[in-house]
């Protein structure tokens, strides 16, 4: 069993841990721009090397949750947390500025869902599924909570003071990850009793394999909108005619549409398999990207945007953690996860230059286009990992 403390203070963690690296730039990258006088490539671009950071560190982390447990593995990237939002904020020239974003980078890694969820799978194994689900419900607000809270901080202490404040809230989760406990989950022998879902759907080596490149694509696809839109849901709709303000709330409803989504999964996802669950985000997020381009017009289009997008993203966020404990036997959880999240962080790496080029080149309507695009692919996955385990999921 996952103690009831451990899920709070692994919840309370990623509500702050999220909010203060990966939304940082979209609320702060404008203004550090402005203020450096910075192209917005290269501002944006230290989101990227963090990204690629978290992608080429992505199999030792998982690894070293594996061995060593949660606490000392978070707990340490608390302290790079620290680090790395106080570098951006007192960084003057460029190789500071990408230094930080390094320490970052790894501090993510260590810190956000994929790290909590292998120390929540090394202490409760199969079980640590709804444990998974309770922890998105606080992380889910991370943008709805620090976006408002970044951006009354730079208002009254310029963006440079938001982040030396925002390093405060990083230390503040150094006792959060501490608390995490040393207990490993043992393997099961024996006839000894066996959660339901021990059985992996992916048996042989070729079905470990398909298995594997769909959960990957899927994964890689979400991501790379994930930090996409962190980067610039702001400013694309801010593109889209509304003013500065309107557009922080609006785009702070994807906290809104993340956690309720998180809340009814924590109801009643217990009837519904990962593999559905999964599908049923799939189709939610190519509908959000579709209604964006008519947010200008119409602000509850807008609004339909970010919160469905949160409701989408929040969900496979959730089934990011729970798809490979069904798939693939759970006791290597962290290195196996680690090694099939690489990709999805090098190439979410981009996301954020990506958009950036796409706005600049075809305007806010060709980057919803791009994205519903994403998400359709993303779609298909998932309907292709229904379509080959749905009938072995109904049989388990």
């Amino acid at each position: 069993m996952i103690p009831r403390r451990t899920v709070i203070c692994l919840g309370l963690s990623q509500l702050v841990c999220w909010g203060i690296s990966y939304y940082l730039i979209g609320e702060f990258g404008e203004s550090i721009a402005a203020d450096l006088g910075w192209a917005r490539t290269f501002v944006y671009g230290g989101f990227s090397i963090a990204l690629i950071v978290m992608g080429v560190s992505s199999p030792m982390a998982g690894r070293m949750i594996d061995r060593f447990g949660g606490r000392p593995v978070m707990a340490l990237g608390s302290i790079l947390s620290v680090l790395g939002c106080a570098g951006i904020a007192l960084s003057y020239d460029r190789i500071a500025y990408y230094a930080a974003w390094i320490c970052l980078g790894l501090a993510m890694r260590l810190t956000l869902y994929d790290a909590a969820f292998a120390a929540l799978v090394r202490i409760g194994g199969p079980a640590a599924r709804r444990p998974i689900s309770h922890i998105t419900l606080f992380g889910g607000l991370a943008s709805t909570t620090f976006w408002p809270i970044g951006q009354a901080l730079a208002s009254h202490f310029t963006w440079r003071g938001a982040l030396l404040a925002y390093a405060g809230f990083a230390l503040l989760t150094l006792p959060l990850h501490l608390a995490i406990p040393d207990a490993q989950h043992p393997t099961p022998v024996g006839h000894e009793a066996v959660p339901k879902c021990s059985s992996p759907l992916a048996r042989s080596r070729e079905e470990r394999v398909l298995a594997g490149s769909l959960y990957c694509l899927i994964v890689t696809l979400a991501n790379f909108l994930n930090s996409g839109m962190s980067a610039h849901m702001i400013a694309m709709l801010t593109g889209l005619g509304l003013g500065a303000s309107m557009a922080v709330w609006v785009a702070a409803l994807r906290g809104i549409g993340q956690s309720l989504a998180r809340f009814l999964e924590v109801l009643f996802g217990g009837r519904l398999h990962a593999l559905d669950l999964n599908l049923i985000a799939a189709v939610v997020l190519p509908f959000s990207f579709a209604a964006g381009p008519f947010g200008g017009q119409f602000l509850p289009a807008a609004v339909a945007f970010a919160f469905f997008y949160g409701a989408g993203n929040g969900i496979v966020t959730i089934t990011r953690g729970t798809l490979p404990l069904v798939l693939f036997e759970h006791s290597t959880y962290g290195a196996l996860v680690g090694q099939l999240l690489m990709p999805s962080f090098l190439l979410s790496a981009v996301a954020p230059v990506t958009y950036a080029f796409v706005i600049e080149h075809a305007g806010v309507r060709g980057a919803f286009y791009l994205s519903v695009a994403l998400a359709a692919i993303a779609l298909g996955a998932g309907f292709g990992l229904k379509m080959r385990f749905g009938k072995r999921s109904r049989a388990s």
